[in-house]
């Protein structure tokens, strides 16, 4: 079992920064992929940032603004937002696609934290 729990979010000015965190737990063997997602009201889920086999890649909307990192020895995943705009606001979701120590590949979903732009 792996459980992913996010923190950082907030209320921000634009302009200004936030920096997410996804704490996970459990046992993984391997990580395929970890990335984040957000939904922002009215709007589908979409991919924001992700790290596949050491590659990072992003959505337009925010590269240049969001950096993405994960520290394997806390076991977290980081989301760095600069410049944050209005229309960054919305529920920012990490995700994994993982294989266990039980040799089973799945993903994982944390609750999900978040973020509002608005001055």
């Amino acid at each position: 079992q792996v459980q992913l729990v996010e923190s950082g979010g907030g209320l921000v000015q634009p302009g200004g920064s936030l920096r997410l965190s996804c704490a996970a737990s459990g046992t993984i063997f391997n990580i395929h992929v970890a990335g984040w997602y957000r939904q922002a009201p009215g709007k589908e889920r979409e991919l924001v940032a992700q790290i596949v086999s050491s590659s990072t890649n992003y959505a337009d909307s925010v590269k240049g603004r969001f950096t993405i990192s994960r520290d394997r020895g806390k076991n977290t995943m980081y989301l760095q937002m600069n410049s944050l705009k209005p229309e960054d606001t919305a529920v920012y979701f990490c995700y994994v696609d993982v294989t266990t120590g039980w040799n089973q590949r799945a993903n994982y979903w944390g609750q999900g934290t978040q973020v509002t732009v608005s001055s």
